[in-house]
């Protein structure tokens, strides 16, 4: 095994073992206990074996990050790059990419063949898998295990979760010879605090000695009191809590907020708070004018001060260039504190001797929710810095939304369990059936997370069903009489007749008499026939159970008892088996357009595999239409960047489109009705955006003018026009990748791209 400098945690040393032994690994740890150490095994083996090594990340960012730190140690020779715009020596015996772009490499499609992808690698390094928990993005990882051939190790490095042993065993099924390193021991313990806004001068420990929640921790108030609003919760606390953390040699800190206006408000708020000495001040000042020298479009920043008083806010409403200089900073322990949105729990190395929470509580477009304890163990879990801090510190803010106890709870919680996000779409269905049959695409399917924790997924439904079937059993009766339901539904039939004829017999009688007329021969012919209902009721063995009452009342409720039960395990059915449901319905979409024929691609159908986008079968078909030919490449840009942007929350200002771009738009908002259609009958819910928010901005910028020009009149956060800007370049790129393209178009889009990629866009 390779010696590292310094002695391994039990966990480390046992998960590198197994690596050396051949065998594939899932690692859950805390965050900060050292998996990067795991990883670092994997690399230096495979440099021993003259193999390669892939190197996963979620995010583009983290990727770029681990290809610098691997550069500096291991010789920028022997290190690549692969993002979804970035390809640098991707023959390198470490490749560092983003999980996408390997996922895509197993599929074989604009990267190659599959054989050659993967020529020599030995290990694949799959760093946060957690990340199969995101809603949006979490199939990539499961897509990446299933196809991923067994003869590479996969060495899959997690923070904590409930249901590892899980993951492992699903891994264990699909590529065989896993084994699982599960350790919750924290390098840096943490120990939490509480801010309580009614003693502003100190954090309070959240517990006691004993383990118990502190009660001189008070709740906070609400903040309307007799119709009016209280002045006190006006007040923020932010600079309170900082001069606490200062005063407590607490710095540097990470004060997690979930606004980015929050963000830069409580920044601004503390950047004149005294955090730095005379050296740190000189320092800052020095590294950020050589940084803004390099990139002069900084130089406006309103932010520029708070950097030089040690203050920064991170959020992805900047500019990637603004928040890799304010990461920097802070690895240096510069920055004293950087007020983030949760995003900055995601990998990004930026270590901090205490992280603030704001709030356990998060605003969504549902309401105020809690966190997740998954949640909370990441953002919790950036504090203490291994080798720098003996503990790490979490302090939770006091808000009206949620009460100690409930952080008391938060804190103690469990991480909670992985769950399947695999999602069928119509590039995954076109790129099996390329490779496989219908039967061994559902193989496949079959292999996911999703249908492996299937017992787990329907677990709730099926214990709603075990109630429903108690309450059958409660409600049930068993009639003396050995008579089913049918029989006391008959004499209800006979019993109701009666007593409605009676009644009206009654009537009939009353009024006859009041106006001293003889009975009608029909009314006396009525009364008899009534009688006999009598006779026909009382025949019944229920008109003299003394059960009926109870029999008959249980009746309805077990009625729709059984219509509840019916639905559910309907519903039981059809999750069971969702996953090979949304691959047909996918699979039957394409048909109908003839993207397949015989359960097979058709040239359209290839072209469309290749594709990556939220809905690619929209795409292609806009790309088909041959709209998107004779434009310009900065209108081709401003059209792209519409169908790329999502759907976005606020009132936003219209900024108009040249007039090329807004009749190509309604060409696609054509196509678009048309692919709706044919979703909505076939159930697919695949998003189709057409939003111009930027599509103004990106015909200005790629037609040359300066970033001050686009992005200083606009309600839009630099960084929100960055990443449309991105988005947009990311399909212009697969314009000229993929096959069938009209070479006019693969010009267009190229020249778009060199147009668009200029700094700061160009930068990560």
């Amino acid at each position: 095994m390779y010696e590292f400098p310094f002695e391994l945690d039990d966990f480390q040393k046992q998960a590198c073992e197994y690596i050396t032994n051949g065998k594939s690994v899932v690692v859950c740890a805390p965050t900060g206990a050292g998996k990067t150490v795991i990883a670092q095994h994997a690399i230096h083996l495979a440099l021993e074996q003259g193999s390669r090594v892939f190197y996963t990340t979620p995010l583009k960012a983290l990727s770029n990050q681990k290809f610098y730190d691997f550069g500096e140690k291991y010789g920028t020779d022997k290190v690549g790059l692969l993002t979804g715009d970035t390809s640098i020596n991707r023959d390198a015996q470490i490749v560092v990419m983003t999980t996408e772009v390997f996922r895509n490499m197993l599929y074989g499609t604009n990267f190659g063949a599959v054989s050659d992808n993967l020529k020599n690698v030995r290990y694949v390094i799959l760093d946060e898998v957690h990340y199969m928990n995101d809603e949006q993005r979490g199939t990539v990882w499961e897509e990446s295990i299933i196809y991923c051939p067994v003869n590479i190790q996969i060495i899959a490095l997690s923070a904590t979760v409930a249901n590892a042993d899980e993951l492992t065993g699903w891994i264990n099924t699909v590529h065989s010879g896993t084994e699982l390193v599960n350790t919750d021991f924290r390098p840096v313990p943490l120990k939490y605090f509480y801010f309580d806004s009614s003693q502003p001068t100190r954090i309070l420990p959240l517990f006691t000695p004993t383990g118990q929640l502190n009660n001189r921790i008070k709740p906070e108030r609400p903040p309307f009191r007799g119709g009016g609003r209280s002045k006190k919760q006006d007040k923020s606390y932010v600079k309170e809590i900082v001069r606490n953390l200062y005063s407590q040699d607490m710095l540097p800190a990470i004060y997690f907020t979930f606004s980015r206006k929050k963000c830069d408000e409580q920044a601004e708020k503390c950047a004149y708070l005294d955090l730095l000495t005379n050296e740190e001040r000189a320092k800052i000042k020095q590294f950020v004018d050589e940084y803004i020298a390099e990139n002069p479009y900084l130089y406006n920043n309103k932010q520029l001060e708070f950097l030089y008083n040690g203050v920064a806010s991170h959020h992805a409403g900047l500019l990637p260039s603004w928040k890799n200089l304010v990461e920097k900073l802070f690895q240096q322990s510069l920055i004293k504190v950087v007020f983030a949105t949760e995003t900055l729990a995601a990998g990004i190395n930026m270590p901090a001797r205490t992280t603030v929470i704001s709030s356990v509580s998060k605003r969504t477009d549902s309401g105020h929710r809690m966190l997740t304890a998954s949640e909370f163990l990441q953002m919790s879990g950036r504090a203490g810095r291994r080798g720098m801090d003996e503990v790490g510190y979490v302090v939770v803010v006091g808000n009206y939304f949620q009460s100690p106890e409930e952080v008391a709870e938060l804190v103690l919680s469990d991480a909670n369990p992985l769950e399947s996000r695999f999602s069928p779409s119509y590039s995954m269905v076109l790129n099996l059936l390329q490779r496989f049959t219908l039967d061994e695409a559902k193989d496949l399917i079959m292999k996911s997370f999703g249908y492996y924790s299937t017992g787990t997924r329907l677990f709730p439904l099926i214990q709603q069903a075990e109630i429903y079937k108690a309450q059958l059993a409660e409600r049930s009766v068993n009639c003396p009489y050995h008579k089913d339901d049918k029989t006391l539904f008959e004499y209800l039939s006979v019993k109701n007749l009666y007593l409605k004829n009676k009644d009206t017999y009654k009537k009939i009688i009353r009024q006859e008499n009041a106006r001293n007329r003889k009975i009608s021969d029909e009314a006396l012919k009525f009364g008899q026939d009534n009688k006999k209902n009598l006779d026909k009721m009382h025949s019944f063995c229920c008109d003299n159970c003394k059960l009926f009452k109870k029999h008959s009342k249980n009746v309805e409720v077990i009625a729709r008892i059984q219509e509840h039960l019916k639905k559910l395990e309907k519903e039981t059915e059809h999750q069971r088996d969702v996953f090979w449901n949304k691959f047909m319905a996918h699979r039957n979409a394409l048909t109908e357009v003839g993207y397949l024929v015989d359960d097979y691609p058709t040239e359209k159908g290839k072209t469309t595999s290749q594709i990556r986008s939220e809905n690619e079968l929209f795409l292609a078909q806009i790309i088909f239409s041959g709209v998107l030919e004779n434009l310009t490449p900065s209108q081709l840009a401003g059209v792209i960047c519409a169908i790329t942007t999502e759907d976005m929350h606020g009132d936003f200002p219209y900024l108009p489109i040249s007039e090329p771009v807004r009749k190509t738009l309604n060409h696609i908002r054509n196509i678009k009705r048309k692919i709706e259609k044919i979703q909505k009958y076939h159930r697919i819910e695949a998003p189709l955006y057409i939003n111009t928010y930027f599509s103004s901005l990106i015909e200005l910028w790629a037609e040359g003018a300066e970033w001050e020009t686009v992005a200083g009149d606009t309600d839009f956060a630099e960084g929100d026009i960055v990443r449309a800007f991105k988005r947009t370049i990311d399909v212009l790129r697969q314009l000229t990748n993929i096959s069938n393209i009209p070479e006019a178009l693969v010009f267009t889009a190229r020249d778009a791209i060199e147009k668009i990629q200029r700094e700061p866009v160009n930068l990560d």
